[in-house]
């Protein structure tokens, strides 16, 4: 029996061995093979394609990126239409749809009237324990709305899109009652005659101060006097859009309170952002967040009998222009560190409202106005139908408002 036993456990080694060994073989081979297929499969996507059959070969060409720009914006710009005409019923009914839903009006900026002491602020970018107002961060908020009741006849919402370089839009820019800018852009020296200089209120996103101006945990002089072009304006901070934005936004409006200056530090409602993202994506915008230029596009359409927009153009290359490129900003060229924003897909629906006569979107040189309102242009009350950009040339997602 012990010999039997002994036999047997001799036997089962062996076999597990051999198990092991075909195991140990087929893994190679399989390694094989699927490396041998990758490369196959590699070298197939890399080797150009022949035409399908009833197709023109699509041969690689140094001029098909070009060609393929040109196309978009050949596209865009037969649905921007230079006879554009003012629409009342189609604005009032957009208006009345978008003060429905976000209020703007008396909402867009955090007050001691919509947001008392003991009240949580509900951080609008991130799943973070809400924030309890203190009487300290109650102190901070004006009183009420500094839009009040107040609707203005003419808004110039103003992107930093390259399309501004060699524009002369500042002149009509600067003739709107009210002007927004994006982001503390330059208004000054070479600037003014393409963007103009009047300011109403500007936004300021935090990386801006901690790029700027160290995040303003050293000399702040300095930022107080990168605000002086702005002179009065009201600064708009997210200071609750992040946890990480509230901090350095409460240090930029202690600053502007200590040094005096006139600018008037107020902050986006959390709330009203919200909101607003959730109004576009009923509209069709699927964007991971907002930009800055269709936030306080957004606004002016509330608060704004008619609204013009400069800057605002998404793409690389001129539309008035052969082959020119265009800068990233007026300013610079700096492209976005983060892609978070649908810049194509937001220029669509802006286009889309233009088309509708319910704004107006400029693109390309601007004439001297005699008069920035819509009164010399005829009205129509018939709605036009939606347009459609294709997808974007190269450097598509720009980040025109940052």
């Amino acid at each position: 029996m012990c010999v039997c036993a002994a036999c047997t456990a001799g036997r089962m080694k062996i076999v597990i061995h051999k198990l092991l060994s075909a195991t140990l073989v087929l893994g190679v081979l399989g390694t094989f093979f699927t490396l041998l297929l990758w490369i196959v499969y590699s070298d197939n996507e890399r080797s150009p394609r022949g035409p399908v059959q009833g197709q023109k070969s699509s041969a690689a060409d140094p001029s098909d990126c070009i060609s393929c720009s040109e196309t978009i914006i050949k596209r865009a710009m037969e649905r921007y239409s230079q006879n554009w005409r003012r629409q009342e019923n189609n604005y009032k009914k957009f208006r009345a749809l978008l003060s429905n839903k976000c209020h703007g009006a008396s909402k867009a900026i955090v007050t001691q009237a919509n947001t008392p002491v003991g009240s949580k602020v509900t951080f609008d970018g991130e799943k973070r324990k809400p924030l309890q107002v203190t009487q300290a961060l109650f102190s901070v908020f004006p009183k009420e709305s500094p839009f009040g009741n107040k609707t203005w006849e003419t808004c110039s919402v103003v992107g930093n899109g390259g399309i501004l370089t060699n524009s002369s839009c500042g002149q009509s820019i600067d003739s709107s009652q009210f002007v927004i800018r994006c982001n503390l852009p330059p208004v000054e020296g070479v600037y003014t005659r393409d963007v103009g200089n009047k300011t109403d209120l500007v936004t300021s996103n935090p990386s801006i101060l901690h790029e700027k101006w160290a995040g303003l945990m050293e000399r702040r002089r300095p930022f107080v006097e990168g605000v002086r072009p702005y002179g009065s304006a009201m600064i708009l901070l997210p200071a609750f859009s992040y946890s990480h934005n509230t901090a350095v936004s409460l240090r930029a409006t202690y600053t502007l309170e200590d040094f005096h200056s006139p600018a008037r530090p107020v902050f986006l409602s959390p709330e009203y952002l919200t909101s607003l993202a959730r109004f576009w994506r009923s509209q069709g915008m699927p964007a991971v967040r907002l930009s800055t230029g269709l936030i306080v596009t957004s606004l002016a359409l509330e608060l704004c009998s008619n609204v013009h927009l400069y800057g605002f153009w998404p793409f690389s290359t001129h539309p008035h222009g052969s082959h020119q490129t265009l800068t990233n900003h007026y300013y610079d060229n700096r492209e976005s560190k983060k892609k978070i924003h649908a810049m194509p897909l937001e220029f669509e629906h802006l286009l889309r409202l233009h088309k509708q006569g319910v704004l107006r979107v400029h693109i390309g040189q601007c004439p001297l106005p005699p008069s920035h309102g819509f009164s010399s242009l005829p009205a129509s009350t018939t709605p036009s139908p939606p347009v459609t950009v294709a997808g974007a040339p190269i450097r598509q997602h720009r980040e025109l408002h940052r």
